[in-house]
């Protein structure tokens, strides 16, 4: 199994996807890898989503994740139905240790330095910094991570096609989290897949950072 910061190196845009039919989510899923975007992470806010886990796990070459864990049981059941890794809005000491028991490949959001400070105590180094914008955007993160050398972060939340670059071009982001891409921004599979490309040659300063 890939560590969470392999998963992170393998495409600067991962799509967040809130799909709400599973028929769906197989067409969509390739639209996006034949477009270049490996990684794909499933929120966990719809009754379908593990159902929409299940089937982007046929598709050849895609890393699928489970997002919006808000607890133990959620963990369980994305691994259940085949989840690679796993992605949550904030950190809570018992479900990252349960991540770390369970050997998933894991990603906690954190918006305050103590909350990478608890994330270093359970050997975390890699972070979701969440809700990117509102929390302060750019400058903020900038300024967050200065402290925290071996840090690195997937920024999501308000985060565009326009301002992507800019976040991946700070020192310590290894990609973003991408919302503009998926079903809820197009049902036109040629659409999905353009966004996806484009997306794909976006790059991260971090890239070679290991």
């Amino acid at each position: 199994m890939m560590e969470i910061g392999e998963i992170m190196r393998l495409s600067p845009v991962i799509p967040v996807l809130i799909i709400h039919d599973p028929a769906q989510a197989r067409p969509v899923g390739e639209a996006l890898v034949r477009g270049g975007l490996r990684v794909l992470e499933v929120t966990l806010r719809t009754p379908a989503a593990l159902d929409v886990i299940r089937e982007l796990r046929g598709i050849d070459g895609a890393v699928v994740g489970a997002g919006t864990v808000l607890n133990e049981k959620q963990l369980d059941d994305a691994l259940s139905a085949g989840a690679e890794f796993a992605v949550s809005p904030g950190m809570t000491a018992p479900l990252a240790t349960a991540a770390i028991t369970r050997g998933i490949p894991y990603l906690p959001g954190i918006a305050t330095a103590g909350e990478i400070m608890r994330g270093f105590e359970l050997g975390l180094r890699h972070f979701k910094f969440f809700p990117a914008e509102a929390a302060g955007g750019r400058a903020a993160l900038k300024a967050l991570s200065a402290p925290f050398g071996d840090a690195h972060f997937c920024p999501t939340g308000g985060v565009t096609e326009e301002t992507a670059p800019q976040w991946l071009a700070l020192e310590q982001v290894l990609c973003v989290g991408g919302s503009w891409l998926g079903p809820s921004a197009s049902t036109d599979l040629a659409s999905i897949e353009a966004a996806a490309r484009r997306a794909s040659t976006f790059h991260s300063s971090s890239s070679e950072i290991q």
